[in-house]
């Protein structure tokens, strides 16, 4: 059974000063994902610094919203739900084997009875014309 961790703020490292260590994705790692999209693709050295600032942003804001969501729910511990939960809310992102996989089933919302009466009356008057 895995044991939840203690919520730590993120470690305020200036970019300048963090190189590759501060980063949760390098360079290297970022130019070999590159590769297995595509062999012949090769990457600006400003396009990678910016899509490895908009990874540890992202990362930096899940980690974030889901330490408030745990602290919501009066816990000192950031747990799975916490980051389901933000991911599904705020990124519209379900991640496969991350939590339950329940299915969602779409509910179809319930007409009420003065709606019904609404989209008859516009229906007879679209046939009038």
């Amino acid at each position: 059974m895995v044991q939840p961790q203690q919520i730590l703020p993120p470690p305020q490292v200036s970019a300048a000063a963090a190189g590759d260590a501060g980063q949760i994705l390098s360079k290297r790692r970022l130019q070999e994902l590159v590769r297995e999209i595509d062999p012949n693709e090769q990457l600006d050295d400003d396009v990678e610094e910016v899509l490895l600032q908009i990874a540890d942003d992202f990362i930096e804001s899940i980690v974030t919203q889901s330490c408030l969501l745990a602290k919501h729910r009066n816990s000192s511990v950031m747990e799975v739900k916490d980051v389901k939960l933000n991911l599904e809310r705020n990124w519209n992102m379900w991640i496969p084997g991350f939590g339950s996989d329940d299915l969602r089933p779409f509910k179809k919302s319930a007409m009420t009875e003065a709606h019904k009466q609404r989209m008859a009356l516009l229906k007879k008057n679209m046939k009038k014309y």
